[in-house]
């Protein structure tokens, strides 16, 4: 927003500087074009009356003489001609039977004023011819042409252009250096309070300092600007201290409760054990199911708790950089094998992987073994016996995937697309043990790296799961590639 504001500011000030220039220069080589005109003008005007009184008392050595000091002097020759066109006196190399001078001469002694049109410009070079008749009224007793040099001209409108640029560009720097600073008094408390709102949308507290307050307080954020973004400030201030702190009353009471039921199930556990050896055989039955669902609520606590955890290291990454995260992907797919190939075969499932060389992922490793456990978890609970379970890891443009593909009975569309909402369960495996709360952990893993997980059926029945991060680009990875 920044860059775009300021944008329209600068081009703004650069044709509010154009518009007045441009007229400017144009302005100052049409004065200077007609300072030459005029002097011209003058020196033909003055040799028109000398040619006059040549030719009313037949002695032309005055004029003569004159346009010969007149060249010497400036540098300009000039041819003066007679009624018939013979000329009277030529000077510096110019000759009245040059055919643009006799056009001039012709032009002249028809009664006929000629000057160059068009304005200078600081490239313009060589020169320009002037002719006037000479006489009185329409009496014409010669004609006068003069080669004006223009290369003078052309250097004082160069360096009146250039002064007229340099104030340009100074002015052009002042409009710079006030659209940054009126830019940056504008967007960057909007860039403090986008930062602040992304934090409180990720479930963390804005970090940021309150005016007036010490520095590092947390849950407000500082904004000067115009007065409106100090009231939004405000106003802002006042729904995330509202909201971080619901947020956080929420977090503690999951994670204390989650937490502190430990005890009291470790304690009844216990308790349920020390009963087994008072039971009647009438109340096995009855002692097995209870610790079937300690063992249940066990597992509950745990998912809830790492549940709570995803969530929040989500919300963190979602607002931190950690560019130093990163592990092979297939590395960790071919551990994760070795340490579910025993579970699988208990379950009378047939597990194996492929991992093509090293694949680098942009998390750690503790977080996609989480995410692999899990989705191998599922597939060997829920693919059933004889099922066959592929795990998989490969390079997919940007990305590091892994794939984990069944055989087994997988999910119908409309329950693929609940499959990680938190504690959804198919009704076909209300028999097995489960929360419903891994799949949920796993998005919120993949999730705050960047990653997705993508739940479609596998053909021709099964269901596939992939697990998509983005590819950490380190040294070795790039060595690798190339």
């Amino acid at each position: 927003m920044r860059t775009r504001v300021q944008t329209v500011l600068l081009l703004f000030g650069v044709l509010a500087v154009a518009a007045f220039a441009v007229p400017l220069l144009l302005f100052t080589a049409s004065d200077r074009t007609q300072q030459l005109v005029l002097a011209r003008s003058s020196d033909l005007d003055r040799f028109a009356s000398l040619m006059d009184r040549a030719a009313a008392n037949g002695d032309t050595s005055a004029i003569a003489a004159e346009a010969r000091r007149y060249t010497q002097l400036y540098g300009e020759p000039l041819v003066v001609t007679d009624t018939r066109g013979h000329p009277v006196v030529q000077t510096g190399g110019m000759r009245a039977a040059d055919p643009a001078v006799a056009r001039l001469v012709d032009a002249a002694l028809r009664n006929q004023s000629t000057h160059p049109r068009g304005a200078l410009r600081p490239w313009s070079r060589g020169h320009r011819l002037f002719a006037t008749p000479a006489g009185t009224g329409t009496q014409v007793s010669g004609a006068v042409v003069l080669r004006a040099d223009v290369d003078a001209a052309a250097g004082d409108i160069a360096r009146r252009w250039a002064a007229v640029l340099a104030g340009t560009a100074l002015v052009a720097l002042a409009c710079t250096v006030l659209a940054r600073a009126a830019t940056r008094w504008v967007v960057s408390p909007l860039r403090r309070l986008d930062r602040a709102v992304g934090e409180l949308a990720a479930g963390l507290p804005p970090e940021h300092t309150l005016p007036g307050g010490p520095p590092g307080q947390r849950g407000s954020v500082s904004v000067g600007g115009p007065p409106e973004l100090r009231q939004l400030a405000t106003g802002f201030n006042r729904m995330a201290r509202t909201v971080t702190a619901a947020l956080e009353q929420q977090r503690r009471l999951v994670a204390d409760t989650s937490h502190q039921m430990r005890n009291p199930m470790a304690a009844l556990r216990l308790r349920v054990d020390a009963l087994q050896t008072h039971l009647r055989p009438t109340g096995e039955r009855t002692y097995a199911g209870v610790n079937t669902e300690l063992d249940r609520l066990e597992t509950l606590l745990d998912d809830i708790l790492a549940l709570a955890a995803a969530e929040h290291r989500a919300g963190e990454l979602a607002v931190t950089d950690d560019p130093g995260a990163h592990c092979d992907a297939a590395e960790v797919t071919l551990g994760r094998h070795r340490l579910w190939e025993p579970v699988a075969r208990r379950a009378a499932v047939r597990l194996t992987a492929e991992a093509a060389g090293p694949v680098p992922a942009a998390c750690t490793e503790r977080e996609l073994a989480q995410v692999t456990d899990i989705l191998l978890d599922n597939a060997i609970k829920y693919a059933g016996g004889g099922a066959r379970v592929r795990l998989r890891c490969a390079a997919e443009g940007r990305y590091a995937v892994v794939t984990v593909t069944d055989d087994g009975p997988g999910l119908r569309a409309e329950e693929i697309d609940r499959a990680a909402t938190r504690f959804w369960r198919s009704a076909r495996q209300a028999g097995t043990s489960g929360t419903g709360l891994g799949l949920a952990i796993a998005e919120q893993l993949l999730t705050g790296r960047g990653g997705r997980l993508e739940l479609v059926p596998a053909h021709p029945r099964g269901l596939r799961t992939r697990a998509i991060v983005p590819r950490a680009h380190t040294a070795g990875a790039e060595g690798g590639a190339r």
